[in-house]
């Protein structure tokens, strides 16, 4: 599936969560509908830290990750070795969040670490129904 964009109330959850767990990190995985990241996925047994977070891929669902998302303590949004190492590994879009933690303050990368363009969108969501 090809990635379009992410749900502008998608972002500002992430940056908000940042934001929330600073000065340590924050981490989830990213899920698309129609090739818009709409969700994140907090894994069970994530850990985070002020130098790492670490996602237990095993005690993912049987879903397909459209990448992953996480934030740095400071402004630096570089990936790291061990982020690359993750990027290998779920999908195709990856953030990394930075300090202030704004709309301003996030990159998107590819799986080879390669800044990729990623549009936000305005996205009005359907609300599920209660079964």
């Amino acid at each position: 599936m090809q990635i379009k964009g992410i749900a502008r109330d998608t972002l500002d959850f992430i940056l908000e969560a940042s934001r929330s767990m600073a000065p340590e990190e924050f981490a989830g995985l990213l899920q698309e509908k129609d090739g818009v990241i709409t969700e994140v996925l907090i894994l069970p047994g994530t850990e985070s830290s002020d130098t790492s977070a670490v996602l237990r891929l095993y005690m993912m669902p049987n879903v397909k990750a459209a990448g992953s998302v996480h934030s740095h303590p400071g402004p630096n949004r570089r990936p790291s070795e061990a982020d690359l190492h993750l990027f290998s590994k779920t999908g195709n879009c990856h953030i990394i969040v930075g300090r202030p933690y704004n709309r301003q303050s996030w990159t998107c990368y590819d799986r080879e670490g390669k800044v990729r363009e990623l549009p936000v969108l305005d996205i009005e969501f359907e609300e599920d129904e209660e079964i």
